[in-house]
């Protein structure tokens, strides 16, 4: 999610012809509150923020009126409060952004199948294919973007240009709601102006090194001997920065690419040192990882765990299975096998999350029996029902009453 607040906004608001500028990167306005407000279009030009009202939880996500008084996504809410009061604060649906997410994708890969997904709210797309069909690519991003907000009554912005890099600048800079195309011939002339820290990999320590070197801009790192740089930042970012500043990016869309960890964590109200709640917890995390992997329709081959302590140290231990999973049981045993080896002598637990990794959609040969097959048919059972009735109709019976405690969990994709 961006943290913009729309100041700076840059558009191509008038045709552009040029073709060269073939691959958009597709960015959804202020995604989870903007879902949000479908339920709630009274809200719509108010400052909200979308998240748990206690000083433990984090902002979620925020619309552009309440970015405007410095509120971003994973800010404390505490701070977020303090800096804009008069916020209307409501509370996460990510089955919601899961569902809007899915009918997004499917319109973009509608326009083209060279489409790589980057995240629940964002996807590149190679649109060189459709240009004798849909014509230029603003042309393209122009209707993509009428058509995502008449199908779904969101809005996204699109930035268009030669390279995956200055496309998804380009998105920044058009937003929110808004088509920026960079033809291949302006790109040095669109980034060199840009702050150094618009380049990919430059982060808030890399950013100071290159400030005291003088380096601002992008344009003033090109111009930088790359030996120079190589002693600032290293060999392997030096060379990479070097290229971009330059506007050189290689990088294909790639339809093909596939999301590399699926994950939930739950930050809690108070800290826990009950472990019969902390398994309680793990189960019910391990049951959402385990949906979001059937519905994906891959296993994961690795367990990880997440563990937050009182003091903020944070720790992951992970475990690989014998064979890929998808089902919730199995998960919460390996991560429940992993707290009890990594509980510290009963530290008390702020966060906790549970992660499968190593995703694929082979899976070997179960043989003759499988140890899994009466829960893999539960959890199946459990997947029609909710799908018919809503998420939460059939839960595990371990999970239900509760523990009373208050969480604030989100998953990250």
């Amino acid at each position: 999610m961006s943290k913009q607040d729309g100041r700076g906004r840059l558009v191509s608001a008038e045709p552009v012809a040029d073709a060269s500028a073939s691959i958009l990167h597709v960015d959804m306005d202020a995604f989870f509150a903007s879902v949000e407000l479908l339920d709630r279009p009274e809200l719509r030009g108010k400052p909200v923020i979308v998240g748990h009202r206690s000083l433990r939880s984090v902002v979620t996500a925020a619309t552009y009126e309440a970015r405007k008084y410095g509120v971003n996504s994973a800010m404390p809410m505490a701070v977020a409060l303090r800096r804009c009061p008069q916020a209307i604060v409501l509370e996460p649906h990510f089955e919601r952004y899961a569902h809007w997410s899915r009918e997004v994708m499917r319109i973009l890969g509608e326009i083209t199948p060279r489409l790589e997904p980057l995240s629940i709210d964002e996807a590149f797309l190679d649109v060189a294919g459709a240009r004798r069909l849909l014509g230029t690519p603003w042309e393209i991003g122009t209707r993509l973007r009428e058509r995502v907000a008449a199908e779904t009554g969101l809005h996204c912005s699109v930035g268009a240009a030669a390279t995956k890099f200055v496309a998804k600048l380009a998105s920044s800079r058009a937003k929110p709601d808004g088509l920026l195309v960079v033809p291949e011939s302006e790109t040095v002339a669109f980034l060199h102006p840009q702050p150094v820290s618009a380049l990919w990999g430059v982060g808030g320590r890399s950013e100071e090194r290159l400030t005291r070197l003088g380096i601002r801009t992008v344009g003033d790192l090109a111009q930088v001997p790359i030996d120079t740089l190589r002693r600032a930042i290293g060999d392997a970012g030096a060379a990479r920065l070097h290229e971009l500043a330059w506007g050189r990016d290689p990088r294909a869309v790639d339809p093909s690419r596939e999301e590399k960890s699926l994950g939930h964590e739950t930050t809690f109200e108070h800290d826990i040192v009950d472990a019969a709640v902390l398994h309680r917890e793990i189960l019910r995390l391990s049951d959402g990882v385990a949906v979001r992997l059937r519905r994906a329709g891959v296993r994961a081959r690795t367990v990880v765990l997440k563990l937050r302590f009182s003091d903020f140290t944070t720790i992951t231990r992970s475990r690989t299975l014998a064979e890929p999973t998808d089902l919730a049981r199995r998960i919460a045993e390996e991560a429940r096998a992993l707290y009890d080896a990594a509980a510290e002598g009963g530290r008390p637990v702020r966060l906790i999350g549970v992660r499968g990794e190593g995703l694929g959609g082979e899976v070997a040969s179960l043989g003759l029996w499988d140890d899994d097959e009466q829960w893999r048919v539960a959890e199946g059972t459990v997947d029609a029902v909710s799908s018919r009735f809503g998420p939460g109709t059939l839960t595990p019976a371990s999970l239900l009453g509760g523990s009373g405690l208050r969480r604030y969990g989100h998953g990250d994709d």
